[in-house]
C-alpha cells in the first residue's frame, strides 16, 4: 500500500529558513546535541552504503564542518581509518569548535595530494548555505577526490536554487538533515547529489509552528483531488471549454483529450469559423461554432483554456473577452506570444503554464533561479505560474511554491504540454483552487508519463490519466494535509 509522508515531511526549508529552524529547535535540544546527531547520521549512512576504506573528512569552519568532525570521530570509533583536513578552524567557543576539539585522530593538510590519497572523501566544507562561488583552490581540492559523500549539500551548490556556484563535485551520496532543501530538487544540483538521505536528528516538531516555510515538495497530501460520488453528474465533475484555432488544431485537441480522460464531465471546443476542422474528432467532444459572446452566456462554462494552437491575433480577440466575462482562464502557448514582454496582459488569468523559453519571452530570463523567478512572476500577474521543466515549479501569488520531482523524461515529447493544460483545466472545473489544481495536475501528468512507458507520444498519455488521477485521489484521501494560513502544513 502507498504510504504518504508525515504532515510536515513535504516542507522544503531554504537555508535561511533552516537557520531559523535550527535556532528554534536549539531552545529545546541543544545545538551541540543536534550536531552530534547529524554527524552520527552521516557516519551511519557511510557505513551502510560504503565498504570500510581510507576516509578523509574535509571540514569547513561552520556548523557543516562541525558535523564533519563528529562523523570522523564516529567512523574512527567503528574502526575505520580516518583523517581530517580543515579548510579553516571553527570560531572559538562555538559548537563546531567543541566538535573539533573532540577529534583526536590524524589531521592532514587541506591539499589536492591528501585528497587524492583517500579512498573516500566526506565533503563537510560548506553545505547548503553557500551563497557565493567557491575559490579555484578549493575547487581543485574537491575535484581531486575519487569518491565523495556530501554533508547537507555538495560544496558549491546553492541550497536555495540548486545552481552551481563556480564548481561543485558530483557525489555518490548526500546526507542532509531534518528536511530536504529546494536545491536538492532543483536542477542542476539535483543531478549531482547521488543518493539523497534525509536524516532525522531529533529536531522538535514545534519548529514547524515557529517558522513559516512556504516551499513544498509536490505530492498528494499537499492537495486533495476530488473523487467520484454516487450522485456525480457531468456538470458536477465540471465543464472545460477550450478555444480552438484554424492553424494548429492538434494542440487544442490534445488539451481536450486530456481534460476528458483526466475526469472533466464535459469538454467543449469553441472553434468559431474553424469548427469544421474539429467535427471529426472524438465523438464525446462537443464542438461549438457560435460567437464567443453567445457561448459565454452559459454560466456553467466557468473554466476556459486559451492558447494551445492559437495565433497572437486569435488570443488578442479571445482572452480579453474571457477575462471580461469573469471566467477562470488557463493561458498557455499562443498566449505567451501575445504577451511577450508585456506580462500585464496576463493579469487576471487563473493559471499559466510556460516552459522556460516561453517564460523568458514574457518575463525575461530567470536571474535568481527558477523558484524565485516563478514566485515573482506569480506575484506580478496575480496568477499561478507553472514553470515547466524536469524540475517543474508551481508558484502562487501569495508566495507558496511547490517543486515537482514526480516525473519522467518520457514527458519530453511534442504535445505533452497541451496534455498538462487539459489535466489542470479538468481539476479547475472540478472545483479545485488554482494552486492546488496546478500542483495536482503536474503530479498526475508525471504519474501518467511513468505509466506510459519509455517512449510514448502525447496521444498515449490519455490512456493513463484515469488511473493516474485515481492514484492521486487514493493517496490524498489516505492522509490529507491542510495548509495553514501561516504557511505551515498541519
Amino acid at each position: 500500500m502507498d504510504q504518504l509522508p508525515s504532515p510536515t515531511a513535504l516542507l522544503l526549508p531554504d537555508p535561511a529558513e533552516m537557520a531559523l529552524i535550527d535556532r528554534a529547535g536549539s531552545r529545546t535540544v541543544p545545538m551541540r546535541d543536534l550536531m552530534e546527531h547529524a554527524g552520527r547520521a552521516v557516519a551511519r549512512a557511510v557505513m551502510r552504503h560504503v565498504a570500510p576504506c581510507r576516509v578523509l573528512v574535509l571540514c569547513g569552519p561552520g556548523n557543516n564542518g562541525g558535523d564533519g568532525y563528529v562523523a570522523a570521530r564516529r567512523l574512527a570509533q567503528a574502526g575505520w581509518p580516518v583523517a581530517v583536513a580543515s579548510l579553516a578552524l571553527p570560531r572559538p567557543g562555538g559548537d563546531a569548535a567543541a566538535a573539533a576539539a573532540e577529534w583526536q585522530g590524524p589531521r592532514v593538510a587541506f591539499t589536492v595530494d591528501e585528497v587524492a590519497r583517500a579512498d573516500l572523501v566526506i565533503d563537510a566544507v560548506f553545505g547548503a548555505g553557500l551563497s557565493r562561488a567557491i575559490e579555484p583552490e578549493l575547487a581543485a581540492v574537491l575535484a581531486a577526490a575519487r569518491r565523495v559523500v556530501a554533508v547537507d549539500m555538495p560544496s558549491g551548490i546553492d541550497g536555495a536554487t540548486g545552481l552551481v556556484l563556480g564548481y561543485a563535485p558530483s557525489v555518490e551520496m548526500t546526507v542532509t538533515f531534518v528536511r530536504a532543501k529546494p536545491g536538492h530538487l532543483l536542477l542542476p544540483g539535483r543531478e549531482m547529489l547521488g543518493r539523497l538521505v534525509v536524516a532525522d536528528i531529533g529536531m522538535p516538531d514545534a519548529v514547524w509552528d515557529a517558522v513559516a516555510v512556504r516551499t513544498w515538495r509536490n505530492a498528494p497530501g499537499l492537495w486533495q483531488v476530488p473523487g467520484q460520488t454516487v450522485d456525480s453528474h457531468k456538470y458536477a465533475r465540471g465543464v472545460v471549454s477550450i478555444c480552438g484555432g484554424g492553424r494548429m488544431p492538434g494542440a487544442a485537441r490534445l488539451a481536450a483529450g486530456a481534460a476528458r480522460t483526466a475526469g472533466a464531465g464535459l469538454v467543449r471546443l469553441a472553434a468559431g469559423d474553424a469548427a469544421g476542422l474539429y467535427r471529426m474528432a472524438e465523438p464525446g467532444l462537443v464542438v461549438d461554432d457560435g460567437e464567443l459572446s453567445a457561448l459565454l452566456e452559459d454560466r456553467r462554462r466557468k473554466v476556459w483554456v486559451c492558447g494551445p494552437g492559437l495565433t497572437e491575433e486569435e488570443v488578442g480577440r479571445v482572452l480579453p473577452a474571457l477575462l471580461g466575462a469573469g471566467r477562470v482562464v488557463l493561458a498557455d502557448a499562443g498566449a505567451f506570444a501575445w504577451a511577450a514582454g508585456q506580462p500585464e496582459r496576463l493579469a487576471g488569468v487563473g493559471v499559466i503554464t510556460p516552459h522556460e523559453g516561453e517564460f523568458a519571452r514574457v518575463f525575461g530570463a530567470p536571474a535568481k533561479g527558477r523558484l524565485e523567478a516563478a514566485r515573482e512572476a506569480a506575484r506580478r500577474i496575480g496568477a499561478v505560474v507553472v514553470l515547466k521543466g524536469p524540475d517543474t515549479v508551481i508558484a502562487a501569488p501569495d508566495g507558496r511554491v511547490a517543486i515537482n520531482d514526480h516525473a519522467t523524461a518520457a514527458l519530453a515529447t511534442a504535445g505533452s504540454g497541451d496534455t498538462l493544460t487539459g489535466i489542470i483545466a479538468a481539476l479547475l472545473a472540478a472545483g479545485m483552487e488554482p494552486w492546488d489544481a496546478a500542483c495536482a495536475g503536474v503530479w498526475i501528468h508525471g504519474e501518467a508519463g511513468m505509466q506510459a512507458g519509455p517512449w510514448p507520444v502525447a496521444e498515449q498519455f490519455d490512456r493513463h490519466l484515469g488511473a493516474a488521477r485515481a492514484r492521486a485521489v487514493a493517496l490524498g484521501d489516505s492522509r490529507h494535509c491542510r495548509l495553514a494560513g501561516s504557511g505551515g502544513v498541519r
